[in-house]
Parts: C-alpha cells; sequence; structure tokens
C-alpha cells in the first residue's frame, strides 16, 4: 500500500469502507481447548520459541503492516503465513474478515512480538458486517483454510477458538480499553504436516454459516530483489 489506509467491500451490498485503523492486535494462543494451548507452548519451547507472557497473548502492532495487496515484501527467507479470523471495527461497527498473521520463523525463537512485527499483515478486501455488539457473534458453522504454493496447509474450526466477545473482553482485560478503529487477528489452527512451509504463494479461505466465503490470496517477495 502507499498508506496506511484500507479499502475493504462489505458483503450483500455495495457498502465501502476506507479506514485507516488507530490500532492492530494480533492474538495468539487463542484455542478454548486451555489443555491443548498449555501442550502446544511446551511444544514450541521445545524448539527454542519463547512461552508468551499471558495466554492469549495479545501483539500491539503498527497498523502500517496491514495490506490488501496481492503481492507482499518480506526481509527474512523463513516467513509463512497463518489463515486468521479478522475481526475490524470501524466506527463501532463490527466486520470479519479473513487474514494471515505472516510472521518471521528465524526470529520468533527470539521475540515473538518481533517475529510478527517483522511481516505484513494480508487481509481479504470482503468483509460481512457483524453489527456493534459482537456478543450475539459466534463461532459456530464457520471454517477455515490455508494452503501454500497449492499445497493444502491447515483447515479449522473456528468454534476451537475462543469466540469473538471473549476474545475483546480478555484484549481489554489485558491492553486497556481501546478507542478508535481497531483490527484484531483472532488466532489460528494447526498445520496439516506440523512443520512450517517457507512457501512463495498463500490462499486463505473463511467459510460462513450463511454461506458465503471469505478469500484471499498473495506472494511474498524478498525486498533484496
Amino acid at each position: 500500500m502507499t498508506d496506511d489506509r484500507l479499502r475493504l467491500y462489505v458483503a450483500h451490498g455495495d457498502a465501502v469502507l476506507d479506514l485507516t485503523p488507530d490500532r492492530l492486535i494480533v492474538a495468539g494462543y487463542t484455542a478454548r481447548d486451555e489443555r491443548a494451548v498449555a501442550e502446544h507452548i511446551a511444544e514450541l519451547q521445545a524448539i527454542g520459541v519463547p512461552p508468551p507472557a499471558s495466554v492469549p497473548a495479545f501483539y500491539d502492532l503498527d497498523p502500517a503492516l496491514l495490506s490488501t495487496d496481492a503481492v507482499v515484501a518480506v526481509d527474512g527467507t523463513h516467513t509463512s503465513g497463518e489463515v486468521e479470523p479478522v475481526l475490524v471495527r470501524h466506527h463501532g461497527e463490527y466486520y470479519l474478515a479473513v487474514g494471515s498473521d505472516h510472521t518471521d520463523r528465524d526470529l520468533e525463537r527470539t521475540s515473538i512480538a518481533d517475529s510478527k512485527a517483522a511481516c505484513p499483515k494480508p487481509i481479504g478486501q470482503l468483509v460481512i458486517p457483524l453489527g456493534t455488539d459482537v456478543s450475539a457473534a459466534a463461532w459456530g458453522g464457520m471454517t477455515a483454510s490455508s494452503s501454500v504454493d497449492e499445497l493444502p496447509y491447515q483447515n479449522g474450526d473456528l468454534a476451537t477458538l475462543r469466540p469473538p466477545d471473549d476474545l475483546l473482553e480478555r484484549l481489554t482485560g489485558t491492553l486497556g480499553e481501546i478507542d478508535g478503529d481497531l483490527v484484531v487477528f483472532c488466532g489460528t489452527f494447526p498445520l496439516l504436516t506440523g512443520e512450517f512451509v517457507h512457501g512463495s504463494y498463500w490462499r486463505l479461505h473463511l467459510s460462513c454459516a450463511d454461506g458465503t466465503t471469505l478469500t484471499h490470496s498473495y506472494e511474498i517477495k524478498q525486498r533484496s530483489q
């Protein structure tokens, strides 16, 4: 992007959102199954990834990392994406999008926050309106998947993640009240192979209960190229 503005299109209508988010928060370790989260943290520690300061963890990042572009630039050669449901708040209204928490896996071994801050955060342009109160919103009946270089990479049920209202309540409890426009990446799913793939071309899908599918595709390139 040439500036920090995001242009998003609301599904089932012709509304367009032009927003410049005040905050970008990436949430991690958001699975409902706390035992599974603890086991995952232990697995990551075994390969050198430090444990989070809190569970769920919330990483406060530069909103300029957000991008709807089809090609995004990265510095490291060991980066990878993750499909996530994304909550977008604009003028008090919430919307659902699909995005990728692209991360530098080398940096992740020393600092998770730095590894996330090192990469762009791709997001699809189509969003679904949720209204001003997400307490009625639920992940039931929704699934998400990703592929890298045309090979299946992730496939998960959003009901395994903390629901939007619970996640936002925990976010506020950790970071305090957040005013203005906000984008929150809400967590992801296990890898089908159990191993990170440092590919080039990523596809994201989020299938909603009403039949709407949110998609985004992006390619990464090295900044030195």
